[in-house]
């Protein structure tokens, strides 16, 4: 067997579930070992993707790569079938970095230190497989699998409404699940041939009717995980109450599992659907960034206002999705790449406050900068990332989602200036509350019911360390953005080419008022969509 036939995608996806199994067997009560041994497991997983794609991705092709296809239960039509894309790849690697942290920040973990370090490790491999499978009731299965974990880490290691959180959590994620079911099972008993493969999915052709009722299916299942407004609720409880470790993961990967479906599914295999519903992600996605940004205002919890924050964030990969183009569409992957990386280097930074704190009220804080310097310049740099401060990564995916949607001759001028000036308002809002929450941990008299003094340990060098992992990368991408565009350009022309192709067509079946009102004449979209895959060939 050569390199290029060993199966690189099933080793990491496997590796981190096949180690879980052998925590059970190490003799350690106090977990010290456990915690090298999943540590160790997580970051030969994160080296293992990093030399697979290194050595053997090719950048420059839209195709799937490293594709691996066996029969796994053939009675029921399920395939161990994985493969590797520009949209996939940046998300595994993110994933793999996300995790190997989150295990590296849960050092003071005591409790139950093997659960905790084999859930993280099941939940590592079941995030993997969500992204690199593409046999439907694989990829089903991996993203009911990674449920488990999460709700387990919420409920036994969370905050003190941890089971309420926790609760939420499993009822609505398990309740949109049954959305995924039902609309790939339609998907794929449509037509003369029954298949679950995703590749011939997007191949059928289905009825205008079916792909909107079906593309209805999944936007409701993706949009609880991503999450879309008015279906966002569990994700605050969800992040005031889980650890710091949890938070990252919530935050850096489990929120991109909803948009990477988005774009897989709605985008990629119903097109044509995706013509019609278009304006109202890109209204949905101003809706997140406003609304996430007001109720962020409204939160005296450290952690339930960076919540919120993620949820307006969101909102700028709903109008890159929407804009037909390929630099929105970029913009929208960097966007869940930028976001992975600052929302989880806050997340951390806030735990390792609360762990000097002991509360997460920053009414209750306040002048804490004095004592802990380094802790307040890294949550200063990670907020500056967030609220889009050039030269970071989220200012380069949010300009790139606005000139995605500006750049688009595909809506009517009326409807990019009302979606861009809203959206604007949530841009203008983000500094605010972000420098507000800064003034409240950090500014001003110190309260006294902190008990904190001049021997309070600021953070540590395993702290300092994750951060500037986080750190690096989003200052990184800021400068650079090519650092990341390049690994996915290639597919983002292609899924804009392939959207639009089907845009001429599908708006002659629209309604004349509501076609007229927010797109512009077929005969200019015609010619874009020429040029698009002009550039894609």
């Amino acid at each position: 067997m050569n390199a290029m036939e060993f199966p690189w995608l099933t080793a990491i996806i496997l590796l981190p579930l096949v180690a879980s199994l052998a925590i059970p067997l190490i003799p350690d009560k106090e977990g010290k070992t456990v915690r090298w041994y999943g540590l160790g497991v997580a970051f030969v997983d994160f080296a293992l993707m990093i030399y697979a794609f290194w050595q053997h991705y090719d950048f420059q092709t839209s195709t799937f790569q490293l594709v691996e296809n066996y029969a796994w239960i053939p009675q029921i039509g399920l395939n161990w079938s994985l493969a590797v894309d520009g949209l996939s790849m940046p998300l595994v690697l993110l994933t793999g970095l996300i995790n190997t942290l989150a295990i590296f920040a849960a050092w003071k973990v005591t409790t139950k230190p093997r659960l905790f370090y084999g859930l993280m490790l099941v939940m590592y491999s079941a995030q993997l497989g969500v992204f690199l499978a593409q046999d439907l009731l694989l990829f089903f299965l991996m993203w009911e699998i990674e449920l488990v974990p999460v709700y387990l880490l919420i409920s036994i290691w969370g905050g003190p409404n941890r089971r309420y959180a926790a609760t939420k959590f499993i009822i609505y994620t398990a309740a949109a699940s049954i959305f995924i079911l039902i609309a790939g099972f339609a998907m794929a008993f449509s037509g003369d041939t029954v298949t679950f493969n995703m590749a011939a999915l997007g191949m059928k052709e289905y009825s205008q009717a079916f792909e909107l009722l079906v593309y209805a299916g999944f936007l409701i299942a993706f949009g609880v995980k991503l999450p879309i407004f008015p279906l966002h609720t569990w994700l605050p409880d969800a992040h005031g109450e889980a650890s710091a470790p949890g938070s990252m993961i919530l935050a850096g990967v489990l929120l991109k599992m909803g948009g990477y479906a988005l774009i897989r599914f709605n985008v990629e295999m119903l097109p044509s659907a995706h013509v019609t519903f278009a304006p109202v992600l890109a209204i949905l996605g101003v809706v997140n960034i406003v609304y996430g940004a007001c109720c962020a205002f409204a939160q005296t919890n450290l952690k339930r206002r960076l919540a919120y924050s993620s949820v307006a964030h969101m909102g700028f990969v709903l109008i890159g999705i929407a804009s037909f183009t390929e630099i929105g569409i970029s913009g929208a992957v960097l966007q869940m790449v930028s976001h992975g990386l600052i929302a989880a280097s806050l997340f951390f930074l806030s735990g390792v406050t609360y762990d000097r704190t002991h509360t997460l009220a920053m009414d209750k804080m306040g002048g804490i900068a004095k004592v802990m310097p380094k802790t307040f310049a890294l949550f200063t740099i990670g907020s500056m990332a967030s609220l889009a401060l050039p030269g970071m990564s989220g200012f380069a995916g949010e300009l790139m989602v606005f000139l995605g949607l500006t750049s688009s001759d595909v809506y009517s001028s009326s409807f990019k200036v009302v979606v861009v000036l809203l959206s604007a308002v949530g841009v203008i809002l983000t500094p605010i509350y972000l420098l507000s929450m800064l003034r409240q941990v950090f500014y001003g008299n110190q309260n006294e019911e902190l008990h904190l003094d001049a021997v309070v340990v600021d953070v540590k060098p395993r702290e300092l360390f994750i951060t500037a992992c986080l750190i690096v990368p989003i200052i990184g991408i800021g400068l650079y953005p090519k650092l990341a565009t390049q690994t996915y350009d290639v597919k983002t022309v292609e899924l804009a080419a392939h959207a639009r192709q089907v845009l001429p067509v599908v708006a002659h079946q629209q309604p004349s008022s509501l076609y007229s009102s927010l797109f512009t004449t077929p005969t200019i979209a015609n010619s874009q969509v020429e040029s698009a895959i002009n550039i894609s060939e």
